[in-house]
C-alpha cells in the first residue's frame, strides 16, 4: 500500500515537524469575527518567544467546530506569511465527513499549509477499514505530510495498532499526535513504523519520550513553549535530571490548562498578557473570574506568574 508522489517527505526525517508543536486558539475580536491580524501577532510569539518549530491552526483548540470553510483558509494564509520560513504550518481538516475532509485538505495546501492534522472521523465510530479508507483517501489528496490525530476519548474509536503500521506505509502519512493515553500501544507502533509520534498530551511529553516520541503538540505551550523545548533537549541529550525537574516545574500548568476546555483557559491568559486572543464562540463560554485566579495560580506554581 505504498503510495508515491514526487512531493513525498523524507521518511528518514525523525521530527518532520521539529519538536514543539502548538495547537494555537484562533482569535476573534470582541464582537466575535475573525482576527486576521490578531492571529499573524499571536503566531509570530509562539515562534519567536516560545519556540515553537510548528503551529497547529484550524484544530480544535483553534476551534474548528465553530469556523467557516472560508475563515479557515484565510487563517492558514494569514499564519504562513506571519511565520515565513521560521516555523512550519500544519492545517487541522479533519471531520467525520471524508469527502470534506479531502475538500478541506485541498483548500489548505493551496493556503500555504506546509502539512495537514488529521483526527479520526468522530462520533460516527467506524470500523478500522473505514478509518484505513478514510486517511488514505485524504494522504492521497495532496503532497503534504500528514498527521494523524489519534484521540478515542473524543473520536468515540481508536486508530488500533495494526491500522496505524498500514497507514505507516502511505508516503505521506508520517507522523501521529497521540492523544490515546496508552503508552504501550504507542510503544508497539514506534517499534514497528516510522512514524513520527507527538504527545497530544502535555503532561505526557517526557514520559513518552522514554517510548519512541519525538516531541509534543501542545496546549499549555502557548504559554510553556520555550521551557517544554529545553526540556526535550535536555532529554535528548541524555541530561535526564534537567528534563524532570522542568517536567515536575510545569506540571501545574500542563494539567491546570485542562481544568475547563483548553480553549478557554488558554484564551483567558493570553487575554491577561496582553496578547491576541478575544472571547470564545458558542457553546463554549468565556473563563468565569475563579476560572481566571486558579489559572494564575496554576501559571505561579510553574514559575510563570501572569501579569496582575
Amino acid at each position: 500500500m505504498t503510495h508515491d508522489h514526487p512531493d513525498t517527505p523524507d521518511r528518514a526525517a525523525s521530527r518532520p515537524f521539529g519538536r514543539v508543536l502548538t495547537a494555537m486558539v484562533t482569535p476573534f475580536t470582541a464582537d466575535g469575527e475573525l482576527d486576521l491580524d490578531g492571529a499573524a501577532r499571536l503566531a509570530s510569539h509562539l515562534v519567536d518567544e516560545q519556540g515553537n518549530d510548528a503551529l497547529v491552526v484550524n484544530g480544535t483548540t483553534g476551534e474548528s467546530p465553530t469556523t467557516s470553510d472560508a475563515e479557515k483558509e484565510r487563517l492558514i494564509r494569514a499564519v504562513a506569511e506571519a511565520v515565513g520560513d521560521r516555523a512550519k504550518v500544519v492545517a487541522g481538516v479533519g471531520t467525520n465527513d471524508t469527502r470534506h475532509t479531502v475538500e478541506l485538505a485541498a483548500a489548505a495546501e493551496k493556503a500555504g499549509a506546509h502539512g495537514l492534522l488529521v483526527v479520526t472521523p468522530y462520533y460516527s465510530k467506524p470500523p478500522q477499514s473505514g478509518l484505513l479508507r478514510h486517511f488514505t483517501a485524504v494522504a492521497d489528496a495532496t503532497g503534504l505530510p500528514v498527521m494523524l490525530y489519534d484521540i478515542p476519548h473524543r473520536a468515540g474509536v481508536p486508530i488500533a495498532t495494526e491500522t496505524m503500521v498500514r497507514l505507516a506505509e502511505h508516503g505521506r502519512i508520517v507522523a501521529v499526535k497521540d492523544a490515546k493515553g496508552d503508552l504501550t500501544a504507542t510503544s508497539w507502533v514506534t517499534s514497528r513504523t516510522n512514524l513520527a509520534f507527538y504527545s497530544g498530551e502535555d503532561s505526557l511529553t517526557l514520559p513518552a519520550l522514554a517510548v519512541g516520541t519525538v516531541g509534543v503538540v501542545g496546549t499549555s505551550t502557548h504559554f510553556t513553549g520555550a521551557l517544554t523545548k529545553q526540556m526535550i533537549e535536555a532529554h535528548d541529550a541524555g541530561d535526564n535530571g534537567t528534563a524532570l525537574a522542568l517536567h515536575r516545574r510545569l506540571l501545574p500548568l500542563y494539567t491546570g490548562i485542562f481544568r475547563t476546555q483548553g480553549v478557554i483557559l488558554v484564551k483567558a491568559g493570553l487575554t491577561v498578557a496582553g496578547l491576541p486572543a478575544g472571547p470564545v464562540r458558542p457553546p463554549l463560554v468565556d473563563a468565569t473570574d475563579d476560572e481566571i485566579a486558579q489559572l494564575r495560580a496554576d501559571c505561579a506554581a510553574a514559575g510563570l506568574a501572569l501579569p496582575e
